[in-house]
């Protein structure tokens, strides 16, 4: 079939960029720049593109991998459209009933987004970040989604490693894993001053029908108020929270 008269160039650009990510699951603007035969500064706009429309992502290494929307295609479940509405009674009764700070969360490359939040009722207490990006391995949320994740995808996702607490990358990939077993093994995941000086939190998947993890809520509090014994009192209502969203969808 020969190329259509009229010029299309940026959306044979885009389409054969999803056509990369599809086949190579990780990109840098220096690879779609060799492959499509384009200067770098168009690779990138059209790498921002398929950002922007929810076909590709970025992690803060600047690797781009499928984003929701190309995942979906693809077959890969995605988080119901609907997910926020649905869980947003559910996050407040979980206010409610701890009096702290919730949160609904989804994976996104290695990053956490908070999809959204309820804040807490008393006076001294955690804002909720509804569409902030934070790195998943230091909020409890993002862990327990990691947990998730097989062996190859997880080290695709921490390809050059991650430097925790002034270790080196390798090392820090190497402590994640270990962290990892013991989520899979309580099922819930906790956040001890990592993504925020002040802050504790413990988090939990949300799985869908067919027990897939989809999402994942989290309680957030002051750490003055919650060490790691209270963290472990707020496990079961948040765990009960995670199921009744869960059947909801």
């Amino acid at each position: 079939m020969r190329n259509p008269s009229y010029p299309v160039s940026a959306a044979g650009n885009a389409l054969r960029t999803v056509q990369l990510l599809h086949e190579h699951e990780e990109l840098r603007v220096m690879d779609v720049a060799d492959r499509l035969g384009v200067a770098r500064s168009t690779a990138h706009r059209t790498l921002a593109m398929l950002v922007f429309h929810g076909f590709a992502e970025q992690d803060r290494h600047k690797i781009y991998r499928p984003g929701p929307a190309l995942r979906a295609i693809r077959g890969h479940q995605a988080a119901p459209p609907d997910l926020a509405t649905v869980a947003h009674p559910h996050l407040q009764r979980l206010a409610d009933a701890v009096r702290e700070t919730t949160h609904l969360m989804v994976l996104e490359g290695n990053g956490t987004r908070f999809l959204d939040g309820v804040e807490g009722p008393q006076a001294l207490r955690v804002s909720y970040r509804t569409g902030t990006l934070l790195p998943a391995h230091v909020t409890s949320g993002g862990k327990a989604l990691l947990a998730e994740l097989p062996s190859d995808r997880l080290n695709s996702l921490y390809s050059h490693g991650i430097s925790r607490d002034g270790s080196h990358g390798e090392e820090g990939l190497r402590r994640l894993i270990d962290d990892l077993a013991t989520v899979r093994r309580l099922g819930y995941a906790c956040n001890l001053q990592e993504s925020e000086r002040g802050v504790n939190a413990v988090g939990t998947c949300v799985r869908d029908r067919a027990g897939n993890a989809i999402a994942a809520i989290a309680v957030a509090a002051p750490s003055l108020r919650t060490p790691r014994a209270r963290l472990t009192e707020l496990v079961k209502p948040l765990l009960s929270a995670a199921e009744e969203i869960g059947q909801a969808l």
